[in-house]
């Protein structure tokens, strides 16, 4: 299972970074543990500075602005 954090404090672009992930996810059969962090100092220990950002297992793979579908199911396949 791939672990996923999106980093935000609940804006409209970390809500739909969250959904675009969970439908990418479920239209590739792919498992994932999302996990959504809005506290401003764990999103500052993992040195992003602009939201959404995104976390898969451990290592910040996206920060500032929503990632398009295929970086996402990049990330995915990858992890």
């Amino acid at each position: 299972m791939i672990e996923v954090k999106v980093l935000g404090t609940g804006c409209a672009s970390c809500k739909t970074t969250q959904a675009l992930i969970e439908n990418i996810a479920g239209e590739h059969d792919i498992e994932i543990a999302l996990e959504k962090v809005e506290d401003m100092a764990k999103i500052m220990s993992y040195g992003v500075m602009s939201t959404p950002g995104v976390v898969i297992n451990g290592k910040v793979v996206h920060a500032g602005g929503i990632p398009d579908k295929k970086s996402i199911l990049s990330w995915l396949n990858e992890a």
